[in-house]
């Protein structure tokens, strides 16, 4: 989304940053009051930071209620994004920058329809990595949480202490390993007629 025109013009705001809740794919949250701005809330990302439009009359009650639905908002946007194979590659390089300090070179990162009992999988000796297509539409924490573990078998092959103090590295790996677990046992639920209105 692009950014409000109206504080280009110089108009005088209030502007707060602060952390975001936990699981959120932004680092850091800043709230933009406008007082030119009357009913409309909106919000974009600018790097890592998300940045929040609100009217300035706006209490801090009505503000983090806003914050949070406009953190919804957004991530469901994101994830409804299909990245391509070139997209996925450069987040890989940017995830091993990030946590690796860019230690971690794939030499191929794509999609595979071929993987249904697995999220991803790597192949060091070769330093491929391919990720499911059935994490294509699930929240960004969840994709990246599995490039990262991937990038991290260019490192440690295995899954011994050595790995897992990597991935300690990636914050929300608790969470996405919940989400994906989740979805593993969402799946193994049986079939509940009526459920999708039969």
């Amino acid at each position: 989304m692009p950014a409000d025109p109206l504080h280009s013009a110089g108009m005088p705001q209030r502007s707060t940053t602060s952390q975001p809740p936990s699981g959120s794919g932004a680092s850091a949250i800043e709230v933009r009051r406008s007082a030119r701005r009357r009913r409309t809330v909106s919000a974009y990302r600018e790097g890592d930071r998300t940045v929040v439009l609100i009217p300035a009359r706006m209490s801090e009650a009505e503000e983090q209620r806003w914050v949070t639905v406009m953190l919804d908002k957004l991530a469901a946007q994101e994830s409804k994004r299909v990245l391509g194979d070139a997209e996925l590659a450069e987040r890989a390089e940017r995830l091993s920058a990030q946590y690796f300090d860019g230690r971690a070179r794939p030499t191929s990162v794509r999609w595979v329809t071929n993987q249904n009992t697995r999220w991803g999988s790597c192949t060091p000796a070769e330093g491929s990595i391919r990720l499911s297509h059935r994490l294509q539409g699930m929240p960004e924490y969840v994709v990246d949480y599995v490039l990262v573990h991937e990038l991290a078998h260019l490192l440690v092959p295995g899954h011994g202490p050595r790995f897992w103090r990597l991935l300690e590295a990636y914050p929300r790996t608790e969470r996405a390993r919940g989400y994906l677990e989740g979805v593993v046992a969402a799946e193994r639920l049986p079939h509940l007629p009526g459920a999708r209105g039969e």
